[in-house]
């Protein structure tokens, strides 16, 4: 099981981001949803690698989060509020979330399986920070693609041509991606062993 937690940097200079990510987050597959522990962090449960990793990057995209990734057992049955929940999961998040606000891409793993966990932190980290340093032009191409675009529509959409589609998703790093996030998620698996 993986426990999310997840703190807005620079909070107390910026506006509360966490009613829009909860609402935004809402119809997402998790088995604990998104819910505000205190203040600005919010912390949700999630059974499947490929939705840590997805949400994990969409919130490095948006510029505003420190992500901690707690891999590892939750206390059975969990109660339906996700800040009641208890395990080593849920420790392993709360120190994941204080080691991303200086990590590269201001994410981190921490799990039961140290090596594990690391494993799944240097993987997810080399993604976030790639994901974090995209222009706002590779941003847009690398999204339609995950709308499931071809360059040509990819192209007709953003009102360039194919090749400079092609020019953005390299220079973006969306094949790298790609690549990476499948690695993370597999990582992710074997830390939760």
């Amino acid at each position: 099981m993986f426990v999310l937690t997840v703190d807005q940097r620079g909070s107390r200079r910026d506006i509360d981001r966490v009613a829009q990510l909860l609402t935004e987050f809402a119809h997402r597959d998790l088995v604990r949803p998104f819910q505000r522990t205190a203040g600005d962090e919010v912390q949700a449960v999630v059974a499947d690698p490929a939705t840590v990793v997805d949400l994990a990057l969409d919130l490095v995209a948006r510029e505003h989060w420190s992500i901690g990734i707690g891999a590892g057992p939750v206390e059975e049955p969990l109660p339906a509020e996700t800040r009641a929940g208890r395990g080593p999961a849920f420790e392993s998040a709360r120190v994941a979330v204080d080691r991303a606000k200086s990590a590269p891409g201001r994410v981190a793993v921490e799990g039961s399986d140290p090596d594990g966990a690391a494993d799944a932190d240097t993987a997810l980290a080399l993604v976030a920070v790639l994901v974090a340093r995209r222009t706002e032009e590779g941003r847009e191409a690398v999204e339609q693609m995950r709308r499931g675009a071809t360059q040509t529509e990819a192209a007709r959409a953003l009102g360039i041509s194919k090749q400079a589609v092609s020019q953005r998703l390299s220079t973006a790093g969306w094949h790298v991606e790609t690549a990476g996030r499948r690695l993370a998620e597999r990582l992710l698996r074997k830390a939760d062993t």
